[in-house]
């Protein structure tokens, strides 16, 4: 249970009256005055707990435009703790309190608060009213309202607890397990062999084995998730790449292995998400949830594929802004839109879905349908973001529509590969015919975040990033051979491959929306490539967000950069319109 160490000395309880005091003196307090204080104090305490304030939380009504709350205490998983209002001292605080709860508001853990005075609902029903110009009482206050905890938290609290310990010894088991059955189960061997050579085609030739032993793990492990979150009892039927993936996983159990029994071990982990989701309403909320699920469990089970892959999911704000940007220039440069006919719109690096889905809300509805079956790509090479970006997507399409249809346009492949030129069985007939169907697809929009890391930990590690002919000869010919620099290594980043892929993927116009490494910006190495861009596009719009953390250590990665990682990063919009001659 959250315990909150504040006393009414303490230095964030005076310093909130010292400030009230101050404002006092001038007859300001007014709900705008005094919130910025009572703001600091809730995040003061918040910060005992990893909690964050949010302020002007958004509280979404279905079928209505959402409401906002003044602030919302979110912990690491997204999940709300409490919500705040701020009201004036001329207000009358329960006729306010009256009027948002018939607007909707929720009554879980809601605590109004006006200059003089505090009120606080808890589980439906009156905690406290109190005089909050007394320090004890806006302690007390405090307390109730930090140390609240809904029943399928702290049963959420504690599977993830147990879940540290657990997964790595799970997936150990599991993977004792299949060295064991390679020995003894021909059917599993065969099962797996085919699978591996599917892979081998279809993502990367040189996957290692114990690559695609993990993919195994994962799917078993998180499979149920799938099927119970997002109400998809059919999933590894439906999925057509689970479908491959369950035939080795059917080989593999065909002797005397339980699946069931095996990750009962789990049941209270996985309940605790199935609960804790039901909990959420929002569907863009409980997309947050599960990604901070899958991200904590992906990281912690996969660290050197995490690396190697530069894994960072981009925070809402930031896709926010990169699609209503796109649409905006959409209509400023072409007259058209993210929903128009014809404007086909590609994520390359799909991670989790976050891109997609909001473009999906962008799109007005009578022309979802349409551009949901036909105009709307995207590709993920690692396995489990492919299938919760699946999930995402087809969930959201329900949401918005009221109708369950299977998202054709995702393809599990490597992005880069599709440069080479080669034709390869791309893993399963159905995504196969995806690919191909892509790569002939013209391209207008191309927009997400692609992967960071041009250089993985361990040099020998056999999951090393990838050479990729026909691309590393493009970044060659083209940045590199106009650069003035010596040392040019820097343009074997990624997110530079990905520039200069897209670059050459949309044609004669269209857009490219990248958030990237700002590396590009002003550093000698890339001047080449910075003279390349000018040539290849009509506008670029660059917002660079700084937090190079590498470059001034006065910096911290978890407060000054939007990722919370170690180099800068800016928002790039590159534009190209047809050359009229």
């Amino acid at each position: 249970m959250p315990y909150l160490k504040l006393k009414s000395n303490s230095q964030p309880i005076q310093t909130f009256y010292r400030e009230i005091k101050e404002k006092q003196q001038f007859s300001f307090l007014h709900e705008g005055a005094v919130a910025p204080h009572f703001s600091k104090l809730l995040q003061s305490c918040g910060r005992q707990f990893n909690w964050t304030l949010i302020e002007q939380y958004p509280l979404a009504r279905k079928g209505q435009h959402p409401l906002k709350a003044d602030g919302a205490l979110l912990d690491e998983f997204k999940l709300v703790h409490g919500l705040w209002e701020a009201k004036d001292t001329q207000d009358d605080l329960p006729l306010e309190v009256k009027k948002k709860f018939q607007a909707g508001y929720p009554q879980d853990n809601i605590l109004f608060q006006a200059p003089e005075r505090a009120i606080l609902y808890q589980n439906g029903a009156l905690a406290i009213d109190t005089d909050i110009t007394n320090p004890a009482n806006l302690v007390d206050t405090l307390k109730l309202f930090f140390e609240y905890q809904p029943p399928a938290y702290e049963q959420w609290e504690l599977a993830v607890e147990e879940f540290k310990d657990k997964v790595p010894d799970l997936a150990r088991s599991l993977l004792q397990l299949i060295e064991d059955e390679r020995k003894y189960n021909k059917r599993f061997v065969q099962a797996l062999d085919d699978f591996t050579e599917l892979v081998r085609q279809a993502i990367n030739p040189n996957i290692s084995i114990s690559a695609v032993e993990e993919m195994l793990i994962q799917h078993l492990l998180t499979e149920r998730i799938f099927r119970r979150v997002f109400n998809n009892p059919d999933f590894a039927n439906r999925n057509i790449i689970a479908v491959e993936i369950e035939k080795v996983i059917q080989a593999l159990t065909s002797r005397h292995f339980s699946r069931s029994d095996f990750l009962g071990k789990l049941d209270r982990f996985y309940g605790a998400i199935e609960t804790t989701a039901a909990t959420i309403d929002d569907f863009s909320q409980k997309q947050a949830f599960l990604n901070t699920v899958y991200e904590k469990f992906f990281q912690g089970f996969s660290v050197k594929v995490a690396d190697t892959h530069g894994i960072v999911y981009t925070p809402q704000p930031i896709v926010e802004f990169m699609v209503r940007s796109v649409d905006d220039i959409l209509q400023q440069e072409f007259g058209k839109s993210l929903g128009h006919k014809d404007v086909h719109i590609l994520d390359p690096f799909v991670g989790t879905g976050n891109f997609i889905l909001r473009i999906m809300q962008q799109i007005p509805k009578t022309q979802l349908p349409h551009k949901y079956a036909h105009e709307l790509h995207c590709n993920e090479v690692m396995l489990l973001p492919y299938y919760i970006a699946a999930m995402n997507i087809e969930h959201a399409y329900f949401e918005l529509t009221g109708q369950y249809r299977p998202f054709e346009g995702i393809c599990l492949v490597d992005t880069f590969e599709l440069a080479e030129g080669k034709q390869m069985s791309l893993f399963a007939q159905g995504n196969t015919e995806r690919v191909e169907l892509q790569k002939q697809t013209p391209i207008f929009v191309i927009i997400g975040n692609p992967p960071y890391n041009a250089h993985q930990v361990n040099e020998n590690d056999n999951s090393k990033n990838r050479k990729y002919p026909v691309l590393d000869k493009r970044v060659a010919e083209t940045y590199a051979k106009d650069s003035s620099a010596t040392n040019k290594n820097a343009l074997s980043d990624v997110y530079v491959k990905a520039i200069r892929w897209a670059t050459d993927r949309i044609g004669e116009e269209g857009i490219v929306a990248f958030v990237t490494n700002n590396s590009f910006v002003d550093q000698i190495a890339f001047d080449g490539m910075r003279k390349h861009l000018e040539q290849d596009f009509d506008e670029i719009y660059i917002l660079d967000l700084g937090g190079n953390v590498r470059k001034n250590p006065k910096l911290s990665g978890t407060t000054h950069n939007v990722f919370g990682i170690q180099v800068g990063v800016s928002i790039n919009i590159f534009v190209r319109k047809r050359r009229v001659f």
